[in-house]
């Protein structure tokens, strides 16, 4: 049987509790539960059937205060619920954490980094998650809690292999935090993927240098998507101190961060351009830190289409067979069946609404854009459960009083539809970036857009129509 034939896995019970308490409570009683924040891994994980049996997914995200972004004693605490799009546009992270800004960007697409959080990433343990070398090179230490009290683990000492943490099944990652760049430092995260956006890393890299007067006095280096986990290269940073970061010192730092390095070979690349890419890349980020640059290219104002969430609804949910999802859907009560689906299986096959489209079933194409809570997100890597006491927004409701919304004319005028299967999803997210910015530049709609593909390559259509209902 084909992997997309299997059953997916689905769990017996739906838990939404409003305490961290609760979930230890969970966690130790339940040796088969599952966190669930973002789900952008772990959606995907139960549908292809990638893990173990899961008896409860226990959902976090009503739980207040865990979506907080604090500054305390010169570090900077990031809650579990701490979205990529928190990151990309917090002034904390941007200005005292660069490279995690920079890399929080580059993950997904807008409406993905809604949901996806930052610990997610770091649990999730993949080499290729973009975050992870930021978090490396910035010195980062995790806060693990369970029932039985806390403990801090170095980001070197929390991840030993693909996809595996020192993670007990009991406890859970309450916080991560990371040094704030001194004064004197500069920091640069780059990615190579096969596309611009949407895009698993090929290699993925971060550089931090502090400087005392002209000279370096401290390099980290952090290298992702090369080996099991995060790799430093020793070599590299140890010739960087106490030179002038010139174009020679660079030359040679790169040449021994390519040869230090023995990257895997896999679908996505060969182990020698791999190698190569390692130098390129390494080159790139010194030049642009050596030049005062780092920060020339990030984006003055980030579309994150409505995010981050709000927590909406915190009284919680316990869901199991035999009960009922009671929620809002384009301002309508709607009761229905709880299933152990995704939300984009049970707003088309509970709530009946079928406008709502799948096409990639992993987050990836945009198809299955809703809105929950205001906010673009992607339905088809949420559990059902979340809809509980939620407020959703799906195609079908965009229409008011049976006038369609400014986008939709303007889809439908500048002949921006072709086959129409994409189109909900392009349309909920440019609404979702209207109601942000009355009237985008270009380039806020491509990144507003980048989430969302179309398979008859009609963008410059659906561009041009974004573009237009935002001068209506």
């Amino acid at each position: 049987m084909h992997q997309v034939q299997q059953q997916p896995i689905r769990p017996g019970r739906y838990e939404s509790p409003v305490s961290i308490a609760r979930v230890f409570e969970l966690l130790a009683a339940k040796p088969k539960a599952r966190i669930v924040a973002g789900g952008t891994d772990l959606m995907i994980e139960l549908a292809r059937h990638a893990g173990d049996e899961v008896d409860v997914l226990i959902d976090i995200t009503r739980i207040p205060d865990l979506d907080r972004i604090t500054v305390r004693d010169g570090r900077i605490r990031l809650g579990p619920l701490v979205t990529h799009n928190q990151c990309a546009t917090s002034a904390a992270v941007v200005n005292g954490a660069l490279p995690l800004a920079q890399a929080c960007l580059e993950v997904g697409s807008p409406a993905l980094r809604n949901r996806a959080t930052v610990v997610g990433n770091l649990v999730t343990a993949s080499p290729a998650n973009d975050t992870l070398s930021a978090l490396a090179v910035l010195g980062a230490d995790l806060t693990v809690g369970s029932a039985r009290g806390e403990r801090t683990v170095a980001i070197e000492d929390f991840q030993i292999g693909v996809r595996r943490t020192v993670l007990e099944p009991d406890e859970m990652v309450v916080a991560v935090s990371v040094a704030e760049m001194e004064e004197t430092a500069r920091g640069s995260f780059v990615k190579l993927g096969l596309r611009r956006a949407q895009a698993i890393s090929v290699v993925h890299m971060a550089a931090l240098c502090t400087f005392d007067g002209e000279l370096v006095s401290d390099a980290r280096i952090a290298v992702g998507s090369v080996a099991p986990t995060i790799v430093r290269v020793p070599e590299a940073e140890t010739l960087l101190v106490g030179t002038a970061l010139d174009r020679r010192s660079i030359d040679v730092a790169a040449d021994l961060a390519s040869r230090s390095v023995t990257p895997i070979d896999d679908i996505r690349s060969t182990a020698e351009y791999r190698s190569e890419m390692v130098a390129v890349m390494l080159r790139r980020a010194l030049s642009e830190i050596a030049a005062g640059q780092e920060r020339t290219a990030y984006p003055v104002s980030v579309p994150t289409l409505g995010g981050p969430n709000v927590i909406a609804d915190d009284s919680g949910a316990s869901l199991g067979p035999g009960d009922s999802i009671s929620t809002t859907i384009n301002r309508a009560p709607v009761e229905a069946a709880w299933t152990a689906t995704s939300l984009l299986d049970w707003i088309r096959n509970q709530a009946g609404l079928t406008g709502t489209k799948e096409g990639c079933a992993e987050g990836e194409c945009g198809a299955c854009t809703v809105h929950l809570d205001g906010v673009a997100t992607l339905s088809c890597l949420i559990p059902a459960g979340r809809a509980h006491g939620a407020s959703l927004t799906t195609i079908e409701g965009l229409t008011r009083e049976g006038r369609p919304h400014p986008l939709q004319r303007t889809f439908v005028d500048g002949t921006a539809v072709q086959c129409g299967y994409c189109t909900p999803g392009f349309v909920m997210a440019g609404a979702s970036l209207l109601a942000e910015r009355s009237s985008p530049t270009p380039d806020e709609v491509k990144l507003g857009l980048s989430g969302n593909l179309c398979r008859c390559t009609g963008y410059y259509g659906i561009e041009t129509a974004v573009t237009a209902a935002g001068r209506s």
